[in-house]
């Protein structure tokens, strides 16, 4: 799936939780993505009517879809059987594959101290590709600015090397890609679109993990273009020595160049964020609003940005000014209660050893009888699930007594364990749903 075809459908997704099932299959069923160019997405219609009726019903859910997806304006324009044939040639034959656009650039990118790094790092890449730090690896939680990140380098390097050709993936769609390709018998071609870029990038790369043939893929053609001095850029939601079941070379070359994390921002990094959101919507925000969503959401620049988009509606819809109660209305789902009950790694340990008739002493000490190896993998699992912690932090739970912890490659291989029984068993499934339920509890 390419750029234009994966928007698209991004916002059909959309467009489905608003409009029927018929609507959808009436008008939409055979429309197709052309190329992204320019800041628009060329839709292909089958036919005039089709066009016509899609312009006229549909032109203002369209718009607000892709103002959700990027987060700004994007124009789309709709073609018919009449349209030049060369726009579609030009899709074919057009050298960058990746989404053209333009608010993700380095410019409207909130620079603080939780990105300071990533962004430095950025900017070098995009001024010295393949020069300075190859590859680089951008991580950190999801919302944080990792693809604004990605595309920003892209549009720089465009600039100073226009001839530059640019793929750009996703993990799981570079996967699905070779699985088609394999079925059709076009692997020549696939590796053909993927190893003869100047500029690579790949978003979520954690996704190829436990994928045996697309590893086996992406680690040939990660090679095959770094000996030919190719810039590679990934962005992944933790570091690659915390993607379970990533084999171990590809860990290894991910960390060839650099690692750049991206942290939660600061307050005075969000309040930056909400202050430019609103100036860039034309939203004047009192300064009590915009402290009162820079204290409450704290973790993601997607929710800051998209709370300022749905003040901005309030104002226009219903002639609101934002004040705080409307800030409170806006933000209601999006913001953690304070008595919202996040378990410490000692309740979970002490939960799940229960469960088995077991202590928490049990779990982190040696044992390793089966209940008890099977119990110390679960809370693992649990601790990493529920509160996010890195392997390294979950180990230091573990050993406690002899005071060296537990190593991080021994979590993952618990952790790994775990996740291929919940493939296996639906018992499993539920011992885990139960030992869940038990540990949410405490809550009440």
């Amino acid at each position: 799936m390419n750029a234009a075809s994966e928007i698209w459908e991004k916002v059909l997704d959309i467009l489905r939780g608003q409009l029927t099932t018929t609507a959808i299959n009436t008008w939409f069923n055979d429309t197709e993505a052309i190329e992204i160019r320019d800041g628009t997405l060329f839709i292909y219609c089958p036919s005039e009517f089709k066009q016509n009726v899609i312009e006229n019903r549909f032109r203002v859910p369209i718009t607000e879809a892709l103002f959700d997806i990027f987060s700004g304006e994007f124009n789309f324009v709709l073609l018919n059987e009449k349209a030049p044939p060369k726009i579609q040639n030009n899709a074919a034959d057009k050298q960058h594959t990746f989404i053209n656009n333009t608010y993700f650039t380095f410019e409207r990118f909130v620079v603080g101290g939780s990105n300071k790094f990533a962004h430095a790092a950025a900017i070098a890449v995009a001024e010295n590709p393949a020069t300075v730090y190859n590859p680089l690896f951008i991580y950190g939680e999801s919302g944080l600015g990792k693809t604004h990140l990605l595309h920003a380098i892209c549009h720089a390097i465009l600039k100073s090397n226009p001839h530059f050709q640019i793929t750009y993936v996703k993990g799981d769609d570079f996967a699905n890609g070779l699985i088609a390709a394999i079925q059709a018998g076009t692997t020549a071609d696939f590796r053909k679109k993927y190893r003869t870029a100047d500029l690579f990038l790949v978003d979520d790369i954690q996704f190829i993990a436990g994928k045996v043939q697309t590893q086996e893929e992406f680690f040939h053609t990660f090679n095959t273009l770094y000996e030919a001095n190719c810039q590679i850029v990934m962005t992944s939601d933790r570091a690659p020595i915390e993607i379970i079941r990533l084999e171990d070379r590809l860990k290894s070359r991910f960390e060839w160049g650099l690692l750049a994390d991206i942290q939660p921002p600061n307050y005075e990094t969000r309040m930056a964020i909400i202050k430019n959101k609103s100036n860039e919507l034309g939203l004047i925000l009192p300064d009590d609003v915009a402290n009162y969503i820079a204290e409450n959401i704290t973790t993601n620049i997607r929710q800051l940005e998209g709370i300022v988009k749905k003040l901005t509606a309030y104002q226009s819809l219903l002639s609101h000014n934002p004040d705080l109660t409307s800030v409170t209305r806006a933000i209601k789902d999006m913001i953690k209660e304070q008595s919202e009950y996040l378990p410490s790694p000692e309740r979970i340990i002490q939960e799940t050893a229960y469960y088995y008739s077991l202590t928490a002493d049990d779990l982190k000490g040696t044992g390793k009888t089966r209940n008890t190896a099977e119990a110390r993998q679960i809370s693992m699992y649990l601790i990493r699930k529920l509160t996010g912690l890195s392997l390294v932090d979950i180990g230091k739970e573990y050993y406690g007594r002899s005071g060296k912890g537990m190593d991080h490659t021994s979590v993952m291989s618990g952790i790994r364990k775990v996740e291929e029984k919940l493939k296996a068993s639906l018992d499993f499934n539920d011992t885990l749903r139960d030992i869940t339920a038990n540990i949410n509890a405490k809550s009440q």
